[in-house]
């Protein structure tokens, strides 16, 4: 019986190893192919130029979107004083009834009506239909065009100024979005480069021919490279999910920047002063704000002068509501009405608001004076930058290159004995360092380039 037992076992045991095995395969597989769904099934990282990732900024940024609400409402305040200018017209409809005293009065259509307790009212009954146009002349609303006027340019030239103050953010959060992964790119090329050293030292110390040292020295230099991609790449994701929170609903949308490209040419100076003196809209926004004080300083003098009011009424104000009366009197007619104003007396508050709107217009000016040096100054600022980055960038390129061919010379003549682990680690750091350089630099051209022409209103 119990040779029976061992027969069976020794027969039953490699088939359930085989069950067991197909099953483990089938694991496999499904997982294989639920890996392959799910990345299926993962959308692809959308890919954002500049001009996009300006204009889903300005669709998304609050501070813009106050800018533009708050423009549009003074557009409208502006339309609104046009109107002022313009006759009104209004139609009136009133039933007015008065209890009677008692006693009968000599008044009226009928030349015997019911007297009213109340002397003001005209009858007992009493009904109005009437359509008034009204017309008001003066300079005060002239002034308040002016200043409605200025103050929807102002408004214009503040979106503009924020509007640039957006894109000038955008810039650089996209350039440093690019700039971050093209690091990532060098450090992870770094840190192979520092492992494939690490493996040779390895190789000659197992060949006896350098000692330890020099594989603890390239252990040390890869482990600073991984601290240093990790840290990039910490980097980088801060920077995409700051142009993220600008872009897109969700933060965490994967997306791309567009690869830089070859370096644009510098415009030439002459190109942007005119640019910058015709389109600078802090330049615009001061202007307006003068003329603004110019409007509110003529708006104070108006109280010294008169204002002409016409009336013209047609319509009914009779004790029936009907264009004859009950004796045949024509209800139905027209008033017309002129009133004029003079002003005589006012304790002096007139000339004092008039003296409070020229200090304020003296202010105006002092800024208007401010903002043209500014721009002078924030001009000469920007080209010399942008010129400065332009012209470090060949050198930069060429320090690049003569890294590289300084660690390849260093590793050979590493090989061939010749030189020392120190030499190959300091080969390694300064190309590493001459990379970034390189890429900061197309990245210091590339936003002083974007400044210059947001001062200048082309971007």
């Amino acid at each position: 019986m119990l040779a029976v037992r061992k027969r069976l076992t020794a027969f039953i045991a490699p088939v359930w190893a085989l069950q067991i095995s197909a099953w483990a395969l089938c694991g496999v597989a499904a997982a294989q192919d639920t890996a392959q769904t799910a990345g299926s099934n993962t959308p692809p990282a959308i890919v954002i130029g500049l001009d996009e990732a300006i204009r889903r900024a300005e669709q998304n940024e609050p501070i813009f979107a106050a800018a533009a609400a708050e423009q549009k409402a003074l557009a409208l305040d502006r339309q609104n004083a046009g109107a002022a200018l313009l006759p009104s017209v209004i139609y009136h409809n009133q039933a007015l009834y008065t209890q009677p005293n008692g006693l009968k009065n000599q008044a009226g259509q009928t030349g015997n009506q019911a007297a009213r307790i109340f002397i003001a009212n005209n009858a007992v009954h009493e009904y109005a239909s009437q359509a008034l146009i009204n017309e008001t002349l003066g300079l005060k609303q002239v002034a308040d065009l002016r200043a409605a006027s200025a103050n929807a340019a102002r408004a214009a030239a503040e979106l503009e100024v924020a509007r640039r103050g957006l894109v000038s953010a955008v810039v650089n959060l996209y350039y440093s979005v690019a700039n971050t992964a093209q690091r990532v790119s060098l450090l992870e090329n770094a840190l192979n480069e520092a492992a494939a050293f690490t493996d040779l030292t390895t190789k000659r110390e197992a060949a006896r021919e350098v000692a330890h040292a020099d594989v603890v020295k390239a252990q040390l230099q890869q482990q600073q490279r991984q601290r240093d991609l990790e840290d990039a790449r910490l980097i980088a994701d801060k920077a995409r999910l700051e142009l993220a929170v600008l872009l897109f609903p969700d933060p965490r949308t994967s997306y791309k920047t567009e690869s830089l490209n070859a370096p644009r040419p510098l415009p030439a100076r002459s190109d942007v002063e005119s640019a910058a003196a015709t389109n600078n809209p802090e330049l615009k926004s001061a202007l307006a704000a003068l003329k603004v004080s110019d409007a509110e300083v003529l708006g104070a003098r108006a109280a010294y002068l008169p204002d002409l009011a016409l009336n013209y009424t047609y319509g009914i104000d009779a004790p029936q509501f009907a264009t004859r009366g009950p004796d045949g009197a024509q209800n139905l007619g027209y008033s017309v009405s002129a009133t004029l104003d003079i002003p005589v007396w006012d304790w002096l508050s007139t000339e004092r608001r008039i003296k409070q709107s020229r200090i304020r217009r003296d202010a105006v000016r002092t800024a208007l004076t401010a903002t043209q040096r500014r721009l002078i100054a924030s001009l000469d600022e920007a080209y010399a930058e942008a010129t400065t980055a332009r012209g470090q960038l060949d050198q930069l390129e060429m320090s690049a290159r003569t890294a590289e061919e300084s660690l390849r010379l260093t590793k050979l003549r590493y090989t061939a004995g010749e030189g020392t682990v120190l030499e190959v680690v300091d080969a390694q750091s300064a190309l590493i360092t001459a990379e970034t350089q390189k890429t900061d630099g197309y990245l210091r051209y590339q936003t002083a380039l974007a400044n210059l022409q947001t001062l200048t209103g082309i971007l």
